[in-house]
This record gives C-alpha cells, structure tokens and sequence, in this order.
C-alpha cells in the first residue's frame, strides 16, 4: 500500500450524528500529518467552514490515497461505485452507523485503531470483483453504469410477470418467467441474491451467480458462472403497459425499452476493502448474518 498522505473523508447524507466525530477525524488526522479532504455535504454536516479541503463525491478519488466511508452499506455501495468509474485504484475503508454494516464492519470505537495500522501499512486490503452494466439499444449503448454488489432486472410496479432470455458468453442458457433475474459479484452473494434463495460465494472466487427472482418455473435454480464470461438478458414485454427495470447496487435504475439489452461483464478496474486484520470474513458472516447458528 503506498504512503497515505491525504484522506478523503464521507459521511451518510444528513447523518447528524456523525458530525461531533468528523471534527475529531479531523484533528487526528491532522495531528499526524495526514490531510483530511471532505466531501462537500460532509464538510457541511459537521460544520467544518472553509479551513479543509473539499471536493464532490465524484472528485475526491483524483485527490486522495485512501477513502474513509461513516455510515451504512448504501453509503459504502455509493462511493465503491463511484471509485470504480474513475478507473482509481483507491482503498476505501469503512466505518459502520447503519444497520447491518456488511461491507462497513468497523465500529467507531476500532476506527482510529484502524487508521493507526493504515498509516503504518499494517492492513488486509481485499481486491473485490466489480461489475460493468451496459444497456444497448439500436445497436448503441445508451447507458454504462458499475456495479460492487449486483445488476438486476425486474419487472415494473405494475407488470405482472417478465420473461427474460439470457446467454452467457454467447451460448444461450434460457428463458425466465418470473419477477426479474439478479446477476450478483461475490460481494452481493450475501445482499440480495442471498435473499432470494442464491448461494454464498467467498469474496476470493473468480465467479458470478444469476438468481432468478420469484421464478414462475421451480426448476429455474441459481447457478454460478466464470466471471470471465458476458452475461446478456434480453427482456420481453409482451403489453405496452408492462416495463422493465435494471437497477444497479439499488442506488440507480434505468428503464428498458422494447428491444433493449443489458450486458453485464467483469469491471477491469476492481474495488479495494481495507478491514482489520482481526475481522475474517467468516466471522463477519457469523456476526452479521447469524450465519451457520443453531
């Protein structure tokens, strides 16, 4: 990991409970050399006036080493995004003030622990497998978004079912009738493809799983592919009402046209995780999920 001389800092949107410990961020940063560099809101919530350097969220990976993400999954899933667009090969350290806290496993009580092992490079980065998210029309791509967790195709509020053909590195697997069809990285094994019946895939697999969602056929099982390969769902909307919908990590959806696809592929630019040496992703299983309890 190299010298971390400047550290972008973010918090959750209007998560006022944070801004006491953005001041104490701050000051410890500080108190050893390192520069805080605040995301603009974030600057704003704590109050912070013009003395710290600020950027969008879009910007700060062009001007840090290292990214500090205060508050829950979404907020992490939001930034990890970002950093994967902007090709940066930057860490992203998590700090958790939601709820589950999967991605985001610190406490606040571990943080400056944490950047205390940071600083000395006595880390555990984890290099996560990303998604690129296409969507073609006409021959055309008119949207191209990525994705850490997840890239899923539903059906809209009203439709009432959607049937989507799906190829996998160009050989036809089949066609799903359900309410929608989920293609998940590693990371969102545990999000929501775990949620409708798909496996758990260890970070340190090479692969993805497609989770058909609330399938209409029980035969239509989850199943596990090489990551290598590109995965295109064609989705047939037989009345005009009906639509379809691609959302990406839950934090951006696109609506589909007739005739439409989506092409999901392997991210070139992954996404970097720091965790404390003494979390095993294991444990966090077994902490966050209940996983393998009685």
């Amino acid at each position: 990991m190299i010298p971390v001389t400047r550290i972008g800092i973010v918090a959750k949107i209007r998560l006022h409970s944070v801004a006491s410990h953005l001041v104490e961020i701050a000051g410890w940063l500080e108190a050893r050399g390192v520069e805080p560099v605040f995301e603009v809101d974030t600057a704003a919530l704590a109050a912070l006036g013009t003395r710290h350097r600020r950027a969008t969220r879009e910007d700060l990976a062009s001007l840090v080493d290292l990214l500090l993400v205060l508050g829950g999954d979404g907020t992490m899933l939001g930034m990890a995004d970002r950093m994967a667009e902007s090709g940066q090969d930057i860490p992203i350290l998590g700090v958790n003030f939601g709820h589950l806290g999967f991605l985001t496993d610190l406490s606040w009580s571990e943080l400056f622990s944490a950047l205390e092992a940071v600083l000395a490079g006595n880390v555990r980065i984890e290099t996560r497998l990303s998604l690129k998210a296409a969507v073609c029309r006409a021959g055309a791509v008119v949207t191209r978004r990525m994705a850490l967790n997840d890239v899923v195709i539903t059906r809209g509020a009203l439709s009432r079912v959607i049937e989507l053909s799906v190829t996998v590195g160009g050989e036809f697997v089949a066609r799903f009738n359900g309410d929608g069809l989920i293609i998940a990285s590693p990371t969102g094994s545990t999000a929501y493809n775990l949620s409708a019946g798909g496996p758990i895939l260890h970070p340190a697999v090479d692969a993805l799983v497609l989770t058909p969602i609330a399938p209409h056929t029980l035969t239509n099982r989850p199943v596990v592919i090489p990551a290598w390969a590109e995965v295109q769902v064609q989705p047939f909307v037989a009345d005009p009402s009906e639509e379809a919908v691609v959302t990406l990590d839950g934090q951006s959806g696109v609506r589909l046209e007739p005739g439409d696809t989506v092409s999901v592929t392997r991210n070139p630019s992954p996404v970097r995780l720091v965790h404390a040496t003494s979390h095993s992703y294991f444990e966090v299983l077994r902490k966050k999920l209940k996983w393998a309890e009685r």
